[in-house]
């Protein structure tokens, strides 16, 4: 969509109203937005060019439509507002006529999610995580194919076969006594 291309229907922009107002609250109906969805609004449908409208400039505008007491405004209140910003956005163009090509930029967006955590690159936790690069007494805590031996590596853990640890023929007593038999 080019920016502010012509004409958009009210209900393409109440529909693009209603996404932002219920964008990070769960408990929104979509027939108010906050201050901070509506600069969310400008910002990602490029209202704000940082020029002619900055973001300032949007919450003093938000300031003006709502009512004293309120945190919030209606769908009015914001074509009021798109109305303030309009002439601002679009020097050289008649009132209607920057208040449509303003509709055009809202028409059809939707809340973007850029600069969200991610998840930590896998490179990093995998070198952490590799156990054939660990030395000394900490690679004994894994076998040969990498899975952790559990207690039995972490501890140094008794023989309880009955055997001196050095006796070679261990194992071999059931098979002597079944010979003799």
């Amino acid at each position: 969509m080019a920016e502010g291309s012509g004409t958009a229907s009210v209900a393409d922009v109440e529909a693009a109203f209603q996404k932002f107002a219920v964008h990070g609250d769960s408990k929104a109906t979509g027939k108010e937005m906050n201050g901070k969805n509506f600069a969310k609004l400008c910002k990602d449908c490029k209202v704000i060019d940082g020029k002619g409208v900055t973001g300032t400039d949007v919450d003093i505008v938000f300031s003006k439509v709502k009512a004293k007491s309120a945190r919030v405004i209606t769908f009015e209140q914001f074509t009021q507002a798109m109305t303030e910003l309009a002439p601002k956005r679009f020097k050289g163009k008649g009132q209607e006529e920057a208040l449509q090509s303003l509709y055009g930029l809202i028409a059809g967006k939707e809340p973007t999610n850029v600069g969200v955590t991610k998840v930590a690159k896998a490179s990093a936790v995998d070198r952490l995580t590799d156990s054939s690069k660990y030395t000394g007494s900490h690679k004994e805590r894994f076998d040969e194919s990498g899975r952790g031996r559990g207690r039995a590596g972490r501890e140094e853990m008794p023989d309880t076969s009955g055997y001196v640890g050095a006796y070679k023929g261990q194992g071999t007593y059931d098979s002597k006594v079944k010979e003799d038999a």
